[in-house]
């Protein structure tokens, strides 16, 4: 199985697709290149967590989706192109 079955942050089993929530205006979700794929647990801490300023929940993100997306190339699902 190639895809994301586990959080890239906790490593918790099944998976939500986050939206990056940066630069965006209520209800509106950045581009799908821009997602983690991230469990319940982790996705609402980050969107909505006491826990963490929004610097940190900011930070944890893009860690995620950087993550993320170096799952994905290394399964080849994705790739750099010029």
């Amino acid at each position: 199985m190639n895809e994301i079955d586990s959080c890239v942050l906790c490593g918790a089993w099944g998976i939500q697709a986050a939206h990056s929530n940066q630069h965006r205006g209520r209800g509106q979700k950045a581009s799908d290149a821009l997602t983690a794929a991230l469990c319940p647990k982790c996705h609402g801490e980050i969107d909505n967590g006491k826990h963490l300023s929004r610097k940190e929940r900011r930070a944890r993100m893009n860690e995620a989706i950087v993550l993320t997306l170096d799952q994905l190339a290394r399964r080849q699902l994705v790739k750099a192109v010029k």
